[in-house]
C-alpha cells in the first residue's frame, strides 16, 4: 500500500480580494499622506541646502556636504530606525510614529534634492552669470532669475524619478508598525493565508499611482531634449553625403589658406 501523496498546489481565491480592498484603501491612504508631506518639504528644504553644498566658506559648505553624503550614503531602514528609536533616547523626548517617520523620510529625500539642485544649478552656462554680473546684478537676482529657472527646469525629471522612488520607499515604514499599505497587506495575508492574491493586489495598486507619474516624467524628458535640439541642424550621416556627391552640379567646398589669404596684398 502507498503513502497518500500531499497535494501543494496553490490555487488562486479572488473572493478575498473584495472583503480586503478597504482595508487596502485605507493603508493606501496613510502611504499617500506621508509621500505628500516628505515630498513637499524636502523640495523646499532641498533648495537652501544645495545652496550651501556650493558656498565658498567652509564653515557652511562642509556640514552641508556631511549631511548630504550621510543620507546617502547609509540605508534608508536604518535611517528610520535610528530616528525612530535612537533620536529619542539620545534627546529624551518622545515623538509620535508617524512625526518621526516623517521626519526621518525627509531628511532622506532632502539630501538626495540638494545634490539634484547643485547639479542643475552647476549645468547653467558660466557666460550668462558673468554677463549678469557685469550688468550688476546681486547674487540673489542671479540665482532667482537665472540659475534658479534654467537649474529647475533641467531637473524635474531627475526630480520626478525621485518623488516617485520615494512613493515606493514609504513600504518601509511598515517595519515600524505604521498601517501603511504594505503594513495592511502582511496583516490581511496572514489572516486570509493568501499572500499571493493579497500581495499582488498591493503591487497593483503600487503600479496604479506610480506608472503614470513615470510616463510623465518620460514626457517631460523627451519635450527638454527635443526643446534643447530645436534648431539644430540635422545630423549628417555618410550615405547622405555620398549621394550628395552624386547630384549634378555637386562641387566640393573650397577650404581657404588662411596662410595664402594673409601673405597676398589688399587689392591682388
Amino acid at each position: 500500500m502507498q503513502p497518500h501523496s500531499l497535494d501543494l498546489a496553490y490555487t488562486l481565491d479572488m473572493s478575498v480580494l473584495g472583503p480586503s480592498l478597504p482595508t487596502l484603501l485605507d493603508g493606501l491612504w496613510l502611504t499617500l499622506e506621508i509621500s505628500a508631506i516628505v515630498i513637499a518639504a524636502s523640495t523646499v528644504l532641498g533648495f537652501p541646502l544645495a545652496v550651501a553644498r556650493m558656498s565658498k566658506i567652509e564653515v557652511i559648505r562642509w556640514p552641508a556636504q556631511f549631511y548630504i553624503e550621510v543620507f546617502r550614503c547609509t540605508p534608508l531602514l536604518i535611517q528610520l530606525l535610528w530616528v525612530f528609536y535612537a533620536m529619542p533616547a539620545l534627546l529624551e523626548t518622545t515623538f509620535p510614529a508617524k512625526l518621526s517617520i516623517i521626519m526621518a523620510l525627509t531628511a532622506h529625500l532632502t539630501a538626495f534634492m540638494a545634490e539634484t539642485y547643485r547639479a542643475g544649478m552647476q549645468s547653467v552656462p558660466v557666460e550668462q552669470i558673468e554677463a549678469a554680473r557685469m550688468l550688476r546684478l546681486g547674487r540673489v537676482q542671479i540665482l532667482r532669475h537665472i540659475i534658479v529657472p534654467q537649474a529647475f527646469r533641467q531637473q524635474i525629471p531627475t526630480i520626478l524619478s525621485l518623488n516617485v522612488s520615494m512613493f515606493k520607499d514609504t513600504s518601509l515604514v511598515s517595519a515600524l508598525g505604521q498601517a501603511d499599505l504594505t503594513f495592511q497587506g502582511n496583516v490581511l495575508s496572514s489572516q486570509t493565508y493568501r499572500p499571493m492574491e493579497i500581495f499582488t493586489l498591493v503591487a497593483l495598486m503600487y503600479f496604479v499611482i506610480a506608472f503614470p507619474a513615470t510616463l510623465l516624467t518620460s514626457y517631460i524628458e523627451r519635450r527638454l531634449i527635443t526643446s534643447g535640439s530645436r534648431g539644430a541642424p540635422p545630423p549628417s550621416s555618410p550615405l547622405r553625403t555620398a549621394l550628395g556627391r552624386l547630384r549634378p552640379g555637386y562641387r566640393p567646398p573650397v577650404v581657404a589658406n588662411s596662410s595664402t589669404s594673409m601673405s597676398q596684398p589688399e587689392g591682388a
